[in-house]
């Protein structure tokens, strides 16, 4: 990649070219995010993680860019057709939309209209009524080609013919093109329809039936639910702007005789030309474009989810007694050590008869008491609320906190390979209470196991475009895993396959090794594990932890490349290494300034002077236990007015939902988040926060809940907002009069429901 690439990527993304060069190399050398964005400070500037993966997303967009240019070089080469002028042309095109409007006139196409024109000689004709529309008569000059034994049978078969051809030259034109392009994106309009007959089978789209708005203005969720109804069969999209202003573009572009006969067969060439080429054309762009940004939006909203999710507080290394509840079946019971290795599994039924009941509550205090349990965690599933408050009744030791944990996904874990390889002899159900329980201890470390796609915190993440969902939610789980750190002698195969430089091997051949070897005892003994180099150990090192290790640095973020100069501070102050951990005494008399080179800086001493304070400390908040509104399990206990405790279980464009402990979540639509208007549902909650809600309105027989985190909301119905189907608060200034007409929901609230319904079905 060339110096001009890294200025343009710098002027976008606003930091210098040195910055971006420096982060190329380091790309090309293997280096992954979070090892550059922790490690290699000096050489890029102290980017962050963000700054640096948009680099990496920039230079992978510019690599396709050069593969296309060479691929259309090539082409126009091997058909004889590449021209000095060309090249100079196609070299100067700094955007894939520009490098395509070049190629067009020379793009190879099926046989076309213009095509069987010039077959028929026309061609000389469509250049003169172009080149003289003030002067020709075109029904005079027509005649000259008229050839029955050509197949051009009347002047109006040649004046057809040769308006073909001026249309397929204004639609190859690059200039009509361009133009007609920045027309669509500032004022095409997308609209939708219910396919003939479909209006029953397609009810689920019924917002959709009639529906207009602007593409510049319309939300990714919207389109991409008009996208999916239009993909089932039961919707129609088109997307366009108004014709006569489009028409109104092109014309001033050819038309150089209007009123005249000569430019009424140009201006006839161009309406032809948008309503049959270019127009499709550009409309087949925009709805490429539209979803890759609605598919970014989309990814963005599930990216930052799971971000908060995995990042939620542990509870840390505890005995725990984890409880998968169940009414018919029972609640399946497992015991884990601070490890979280299964010590012990069982069955109570406590909703059954009285002796069960009793039974239940003596086997779970026994077990409390026998395994040193901690803490209990519940799964948030059917009879959660009713298993906690089983328990609850116990009355065992306040110093063992009873948490609902977010069980989603518990059962995909339990069936999936990961599970088996872990718990071979168990049985499902068994499974997926150790999963509950781990995830209490470390979220992280638990939901690694899993597919993102399956934890349930997206919107619409089977239509986006799965590579880029992948890549994007596989860089938020490195981001999480390195930002955290793992301890390398208990991490999981799965948890140490996200380590920086390592992958599903290496993790591999680490757990086989510590298996065969028993526990490392330094960081420089992963050296010695199969396949694991010098580049892998450089990348990985600093994110795996010894908090029992033989060197008091390989419990911290500090990398091993800069032990020495550790060792230098502390030989320069007459102790050792494990005294500058302990003694911030010592730590206050380092003077960085001392210790600079060519390849160490501030930052990186900055970092290690951090370190040294709180070695491998959890960037993690301190986890505080959770407890829901007693006597609230059920929605039927819920009324409007109520202010219930929740936490969010999932943030959308529309809104975000809450756990209030009721077996079904509440919306908060994105105009009941705060007592002024929101335009992102982000900018006030996160995933796993803990909120304070009020319940607006109820709605049992269709299972739904309406909350509201304003200081006086509106209870019941007649709180509605009326902008548009998809809710919203209203906006201060008044909507155009272009607002599509479209069928009014019951509710803001119904609307969103539907909405988020249709994201996940």
């Amino acid at each position: 990649m060339n110096e001009l690439y890294f200025a343009r990527i710098a002027t976008e993304l606003q930091v210098q070219p040195r910055q971006v060069a420096a982060t190329a190399k380091l790309f090309a050398e293997g280096a992954t995010v979070p090892f550059i964005a922790r490690y290699r400070k000096e050489a890029t500037g102290s980017l962050d993680e963000v700054a640096i993966t948009s680099i990496r997303e920039r230079m992978l967009a510019m690599a396709e860019f050069d593969q296309r240019r060479e691929a259309i070089l090539k082409s126009l080469e091997e058909r004889k057709l590449l021209t000095d002028a060309l090249k100079v042309a196609i070299a100067k095109a700094e955007t894939l939309n520009a490098l395509e409007d070049i190629f067009q006139p020379y793009r190879p196409k099926r046989r076309t209209r213009a095509m069987i024109a010039k077959e028929l000689g026309l061609e000389p004709l469509a250049d003169q009524i172009s080149a003289g529309q003030a002067t020709i008569d075109p029904l005079k000059a027509a005649a000259a080609f008229v050839d029955a034994a050509k197949g051009v049978e009347s002047v109006d078969a040649a004046l057809a013919g040769a308006r073909d051809i001026l249309a397929e030259r204004i639609s190859d034109d690059a200039r009509a093109r361009a133009a007609l392009r920045q027309l669509y994106v500032s004022k095409a309009v997308v609209r939708s329809k219910i396919m003939f007959e479909k209006e029953v089978a397609g009810a689920k789209f019924k917002d959709y039936f009639d529906w207009s708005e602007p593409l510049s203005r319309i939300p990714s969720h919207r389109l991409l639910a008009i996208r999916r109804g239009e993909e089932e069969g039961f919707l129609m999209m088109r997307i366009n702007p108004p014709e006569d202003e489009a028409v109104g573009t092109l014309e001033p572009m050819f038309v150089q005789a209007l009123g005249r006969p000569g430019g009424e067969q140009v201006r006839l060439a161009v309406q032809d030309s948008y309503k049959r080429l270019l127009g499709p054309a550009i409309e087949t762009e925009m709805r490429l474009e539209s979803k890759k940004n609605a598919d970014e939006e989309a990814i963005r909203v599930f990216a930052a989810n799971l971000r908060e999710l995995l990042l939620s507080p542990p509870l840390g290394p505890k005995n725990v007694l984890a409880v998968d509840p169940g009414f018919r079946t029972g609640c399946k019971v497992v015991c884990l050590d601070r490890q979280g290795k299964l010590l012990h599994h069982t069955v109570i039924y406590p909703s059954q008869s009285e002796h069960q009941i009793r039974e239940a509550g003596e086997t779970l205090r026994l077990l409390c008491q026998k395994l040193h349990i901690e803490a209990i965690a519940i799964g948030n599933g059917t009879a959660g609320r009713e298993t906690e408050t089983f328990i609850r009744t116990l009355k065992l030791p306040a110093s063992i906190p009873v948490v609902m944990v977010n069980e989603s996904g518990a059962s995909i874990y339990s069936a999936s390979e990961v599970a088996r390889e872990e718990f071979p002899d168990q049985d499902l159900t068994v499974r997926g209470s150790v999963s509950i329980g781990r995830r209490l201890m470390d979220p992280l470390a638990e939901l690694v196991k899993l597919d993102p796609k399956s934890i349930g915190v997206g919107q619409y993440q089977h239509d986006v475009d799965q590579r880029a969902l992948k890549t994007s939610l596989d860089d938020v789980v490195l981001s999480c895993v390195n930002g955290v750190g793992v301890e390398l002698n208990t991490a999981s195969k799965q948890l140490l396959s996200y380590v920086s430089g390592l992958g599903p091997t290496l993790a591999g051949n680490i757990v086989d090794y510590r298996n065969a070897n028993g526990p490392f005892k330094t960081r420089a003994e992963l050296l010695q594990v199969p396949r694991l180099g010098a580049k892998a150990f450089e990348q990985a090192a600093g994110f795996l932890r010894l908090r029992d290790g033989e060197n008091p640095l390989d419990a911290s973020a500090v990398h091993p490349e800069s032990y020495r100069l550790v060792e230098s501070m502390a030989k320069d102050l007459g102790c050792r290494v494990g005294d500058l951990l302990k003694d911030a005494g010592l730590r206050q008399k380092i003077q960085p300034q001392r210790y600079l080179s060519e390849s160490v800086g501030l930052p990186t001493l900055t970092d290690i002077l951090a370190e040294l304070a709180k070695p491998g400390r959890d960037p993690r908040q301190q986890f505080e236990a959770f407890a829901f509104k007693d006597g609230i399990s059920k929605m039927e206990d819920l009324q409007p007015g109520m202010k219930l405790p929740g936490i969010v279980t999932n943030v959308t464009a529309f809104g975000a939902f809450v756990d209030i402990g009721v077996h079904q979540d509440g919306l908060i639509h994105v105009s009941q988040l705060a007592d002024r208007f929101v335009k992102d549902a982000s900018e006030i909650v996160k995933v796993q926060q803990r909120v304070m809600v009020t319940v607006t309105e109820v709605d049992l027989p269709r299972k739904r809940i309406a909350l509201s985190m304003k200081a006086k909301p509106e209870l019941g119905p007649a709180n509605r907002d009326r902008t548009s189907p998809g809710g919203g608060a209203r906006p201060a200034a008044p909507r155009p009069p272009a607002k599509p007409a479209a069928p009014k929901p019951d509710d803001w609230f119904t609307e969103a429901m539907k909405k988020w319904d249709r994201s996940n079905n």
